[in-house]
C-alpha cells in the first residue's frame, strides 16, 4: 500500500455524524500528497462552508494521520463543494448562485420572528457561509430597523437587476428600502405577491450558499407563492411559550408539511427570565409548548431564547446580537449549527426515515435503516396517541378512554409528517394521530 493510500485509509476512521459514512467514501478527502521527506498535505471539501464541525474534523485528521510512523508534517486544508448554479428557468436570474433557501415563519405575529431570521443570518455568516436575507413582509417590514447599513437606497444595475444592500457582509432586500417614504403599503394580495416576486428573483444576490427568508406572520398568499416560486430547502418556526402560540405552531408546521417544506427547528422565544442575581429561571409566559412539539411531532432541534433586554436595545438599534458577541450570541450560533446540519442531512442523503406499514395479522411494522424489523399492534399504537383529543394538551391528562379502542382497528392511511414522524388515520374516524420514529420505536420495545 503506497503512502497516499494509507492516508485515506486512516482517514476512513472520520465519521461525518450527519450523513453517517467516513469522510473518504463520502469523498471528501481530495488532492493527498506525500513527498519524501514524509510531508503529508490533503483538502477535505465539506457539503457546506458553515459545517459547525469543520474544525473538530481538521483536529482529527490532523491527529490521525500524526500517528503514521512516517509522517513528518500534517497540512489540512478545509474547503467546501462548489455552488451548483440552477437552471435560469427553474429560478430568478437574480437566484441563480444561490445554493439553499431556509424560510423562517410564525403563524402570529409578535414573537421575535424577524429578530430570529436576522440573526440567523450572521450567525450562518460567521460560521464561514456567504448568507442574504430576504425581509418577505411588505406590510411590517423590519429589516431596515434591525441592520443599519451606510447605503439606504436601492439601485438597478445594468443588467437589470436589483443590487442588494448589504451590512457586514450580509446581503439585504426589504420593501422597506424600496419604498420611498416608508409609508404604509396600500395594496391587495395579488400587487402584494408580485411585489415579492419582482424584488426576490431580480435581486443580484450573487453567489450565496444560505438566502434565509423572513417570512410574514400567518399561512397566506405570500407563503404560498414563495413555496411555488423558489425551491425552499428547510423552515424554522418561531413561537413562545402561550398555548395561544402553540396553537399556531402547530398550524405552521402542517403547512410546511403539506408544502414538502421539512421544518428543521423551532424556536421558543421569550421563552424565560433568568434572575440576575439568584439566576432562578422565571417562567413568565407558562412553559410546555415546546416539550409538547417535540412530543407530538418528533422535532428533534428545539431551543429556548430567553428574554434579554440586550437583544431589543441592539435589534433597535440596527445591530444584529450576533455581531455583539456574548452569551446571547451563542443562542442564535446554536441554532445555525443545528440548521446547517439538517439541511446537509435532507440535501445529502443523510436522514434514513424508518418505513412504517400496516401488516394484516401482525400489525403496525416499523423497519429501520438497519434492516430489522420493530412490531407493535394497532390498537396499542392507537392508545398511545398524543393528539389534543387524545390527551389534555398542558396537564399530559389522558382524554382517551383505552378501553374504547377496539383490538380489530386498523389504520387507513399512514403518511410521513415532516421528517421526523408518520401521520396516520384510524379506521375509527380518528385522523390527527401523529407518532414520531423514535416513540413508535419506543413502544415497540416496551
Amino acid at each position: 500500500m503506497n503512502k497516499e493510500n494509507e492516508v485515506l485509509e486512516i482517514l476512513k476512521g472520520i465519521i461525518d455524524p450527519d450523513l453517517g459514512r467516513d469522510i473518504v467514501s463520502l469523498g471528501f478527502v481530495k488532492q493527498v500528497r506525500v513527498d519524501d521527506a514524509g510531508q503529508v498535505s490533503f483538502v477535505i471539501e465539506l457539503t457546506t462552508p458553515a459545517c459547525p464541525v469543520k474544525e473538530q474534523f481538521k483536529r482529527t485528521a490532523e491527529a490521525l494521520v500524526g500517528q503514521l510512523p512516517w509522517a513528518k508534517k500534517v497540512s489540512v486544508t478545509m474547503s467546501a463543494q462548489t455552488r451548483a448554479s440552477r437552471p435560469l428557468g427553474a429560478v430568478g436570474a437574480g437566484l441563480k448562485q444561490v445554493a439553499t433557501i431556509i424560510a423562517v415563519s410564525s403563524c402570529k405575529g409578535g414573537v421575535g420572528k424577524s429578530t430570529v431570521a436576522v440573526n440567523l443570518a450572521y450567525a450562518l455568516q460567521t460560521l464561514g457561509a456567504k448568507v442574504g436575507i430576504f425581509d418577505a413582509d411588505v406590510y411590517g417590514p423590519s429589516l431596515p430597523t434591525m441592520v443599519s447599513p451606510q447605503a439606504t437606497q436601492v439601485f438597478q444595475g445594468a443588467d437589470g437587476l436589483i443590487n442588494p444592500l448589504e451590512f457586514e457582509g450580509v446581503k439585504l432586500m426589504s420593501f422597506g428600502f424600496v419604498s420611498g417614504d416608508g409609508g404604509p403599503a396600500i395594496m391587495r394580495g395579488p400587487m402584494v405577491t408580485q411585489v415579492i416576486n419582482q424584488l426576490l428573483t431580480t435581486t443580484a444576490w450573487g453567489a450565496l450558499d444560505y438566502l434565509v427568508l423572513d417570512l410574514p406572520p400567518g399561512t397566506g398568499d405570500i407563503q404560498l407563492t414563495l413555496t411555488q416560486l423558489v425551491p425552499i430547502a428547510a423552515a424554522v418556526i418561531v413561537t413562545t411559550p402561550q398555548q395561544l402560540s402553540f396553537v399556531d405552531v402547530v398550524k405552521g408546521i402542517q403547512m410546511f408539511d403539506q408544502l414538502k417544506v421539512p421544518v428543521v427547528g423551532v424556536v421558543e422565544n421569550m421563552s424565560y427570565f433568568e434572575c440576575g442575581k439568584c439566576h432562578e429561571k422565571h417562567h413568565l409566559f407558562g412553559q410546555g409548548a415546546r416539550k409538547k412539539l417535540v412530543e407530538q411531532f418528533g422535532i428533534q432541534n428545539s431551543f429556548e431564547i430567553p428574554i434579554l433586554p440586550e437583544i431589543s436595545r441592539l435589534s433597535d438599534a440596527g445591530t444584529p446580537v450576533v455581531l455583539a458577541g456574548g452569551a446571547s450570541a451563542q443562542h442564535y450560533t446554536a441554532i445555525a449549527g443545528s440548521v446547517v446540519r439538517e439541511v446537509s442531512k435532507i440535501q445529502h442523503g443523510g436522514l434514513a426515515r424508518p418505513t412504517v406499514a400496516f401488516v394484516d395479522g401482525r400489525g403496525i411494522v416499523v423497519t429501520t435503516g438497519d434492516g430489522a424489523e420493530h412490531v407493535i399492534t394497532a390498537a396499542d399504537l392507537r392508545r398511545a396517541c398524543r393528539c389534543a383529543v387524545c390527551v389534555e394538551e398542558f396537564s399530559g391528562k389522558p382524554l382517551l378512554a383505552p378501553e374504547t379502542v377496539a383490538e380489530n382497528i386498523c389504520p387507513q392511511t399512514i403518511q410521513p409528517m415532516g421528517n421526523y414522524a408518520v401521520a396516520i388515520a384510524w379506521s375509527d374516524g380518528h385522523t390527527s394521530s401523529i407518532y414520531p420514529y423514535d416513540a413508535i420505536l419506543k413502544l415497540a420495545a416496551d
